[in-house]
């Protein structure tokens, strides 16, 4: 005699929700694994499989669990843990598999017609693993449309699974992973057909322990590598910070360094004018009677000179300087004279003229000094170096101005070789460059500081030649709103 049973929505939604959660966390925890090497690569893995493996487990059982039959079920203990096994050590090849580099689409495919087979397997066996008054016998059809969301599903969540960044795109990718999970297990479900017949004596487990004994497991798995992954992203992202901090500080030491020369005939100049004074004033304490005014004027010019000459090396110790970031609220016309006086004898060498034509009136930005510095430094320098071998006019244009919803602008213009052919955006990766000895690393730097002070930066061309670099930030009026 065939037996009918009747699901009980409140599990059915249960199950889902704990393969959306188990696929969200597995999700997180595979984003863990491209970066990591050796030992720390096999712990995420592991921890990838066993969330995920486990989780689809746990939903599995507790969808078996929302099937009410009128017929007392159990499960043996035996079978129960092999389906286990099954899903964890499926998933974790799939994860191994498409995680190592170089992964091609086939390879894809292929874990995922692996994984969607083993998991198939993990619910099949799992169904074995009943015990009760009935037969269980299956539809082929509805076993093959099973199947094929169960590598289909297996499949997505592979590709999402190293493909995921924000937690908007992981929470619509566990969301369509889970849902296909529990749309598997259900049409495998649909196959089953159910007959009464004697009961079989085995150790089992009666269904209200083993919904406790899944339930705890579960929730204990999840939560703990939640927290583990939050742990490792927030160590990972610390680390990261740093790395950019030390990287940043190494172009500007690299930059610095290409102008040692001109930095130190910028310092030679208020020194030197300072000992013509000192002369002077010698001189004129030395006549007879002694020129006091005379005097005192040179020994005023002596003071001027010498505070020219420290600021130069301030703002050199400035851009050499390591630390966390000051942010203050800051005048940008400042920060682009001070560049201009720091890259004076640079510009002076390359016979460039600089025009500047900086508002009067610019609101003062929210940012960190020394940075913007670094940033106003390097599109200077690049447009140097853009003109310093080229015939004909060379002309620095520099000009600040108010910009749309709030915002300033600053603009850097040059008379040099241009941007690149179609590659206008590209100048900014990492690494990308068009000088023969450059690093790559000084516009690409440039266009993170920006963007951390809630900025943009880009460039155009110049008509009939050159390049534009233009930045906006976020003025004190548009800040306090």
């Amino acid at each position: 005699m065939v037996v009918t049973g009747t699901y009980n929505p409140y599990l059915v939604v249960l199950s889902i929700l704990i393969a959306c959660f188990a696929s969200y966390t597995a999700l997180d925890l595979a984003g863990h694994l491209g970066a990591a090497r050796g030992l720390a690569r096999r712990a995420w893995l592991a921890a990838a499989a066993i969330t995920m493996g486990g989780g689809i487990w746990s939903m599995h059982f507790v969808a078996m669990l929302a099937f009410v039959m009128p017929i007392p079920m159990s499960y043996d203990i035996g079978v129960t843990a092999l389906s286990l096994v099954v899903a964890i050590f499926v998933t974790g090849v799939g994860f191994d598999v498409i995680s190592r580099q170089g992964a091609s689409p086939l390879r894809l495919v292929l874990s995922g017609i692996f994984m969607g087979l083993g998991i198939a397997a993990m619910h099949y066996t799992g169904m074995a693993a009943m015990r009760g008054h009935t037969g269980l016998s299956y539809d082929r059809l509805f076993v093959a449309l099973s199947l094929v969301i169960a590598v289909v599903a297996s499949t997505a969540a592979l590709w999402l699974a190293f493909r995921t960044s924000d937690l908007g795109q992981k929470l619509v990718g566990a969301a369509v992973m889970g849902v296909a999970i529990a749309g598997m297990h259900y049409m495998g479900m649909r196959a089953a057909t159910f007959t009464a017949h004697e009961a079989q004596a085995s150790a089992s487990l009666d269904q209200t322990s083993l919904a406790l004994a899944i339930a705890a497991i579960t929730f204990i798995i999840l939560a703990g590598a939640s927290v583990t992954s939050a742990f490792e992203r927030k160590r990972a992202e610390e680390a990261l910070r740093q790395a950019q901090a030390d990287l940043a500080r190494i172009n500007r030491v690299n930059t610095l360094a290409e102008l040692t020369a001109s930095l130190a005939h910028e310092v030679n100049q208020p020194i030197a004018a300072a000992v013509a004074n000192a002369e002077a004033c010698v001189r004129w304490l030395t006549r007879d009677p002694p020129d006091l005014e005379e005097a005192r004027a040179a020994a005023m010019e002596i003071m001027k000179d010498g505070t020219r000459a420290a600021e130069i090396i301030g703002r050199i110790r400035q851009l050499f300087k390591k630390g966390t970031p000051q942010r203050e609220w800051l005048d940008v016309n400042e920060v682009i004279r001070e560049m201009l006086v720091l890259l004076h004898s640079e510009v002076a060498r390359c016979s460039i003229s600089v025009r500047t034509e900086l508002a009067a009136d610019l609101p003062e930005v929210m940012g960190d000094r020394v940075q913007l510095q670094q940033v106003v430094m390097n599109l200077i320098g690049n447009s140097i170096d853009a003109m310093k071998d080229m015939d004909g006019m060379r002309e620095l244009a520099i000009k600040s101005q108010r910009a749309e919803n709030g915002h300033l602008m600053v603009s850097v213009s040059d008379t040099g070789v241009g941007l690149p052919p179609r590659q206008a955006d590209q100048i900014f990766n990492a690494f990308f460059t068009t000088k023969l000895h450059g690093t790559g690393m000084g516009l690409s730097i440039s266009r993170s500081i920006v963007e951390s002070h809630s900025g943009r930066l880009w460039a155009t061309d110049n008509d009939p030649c050159g390049a534009s670099f233009h930045l906006t930030l976020p003025a004190k009026v548009a800040a306090h709103h």
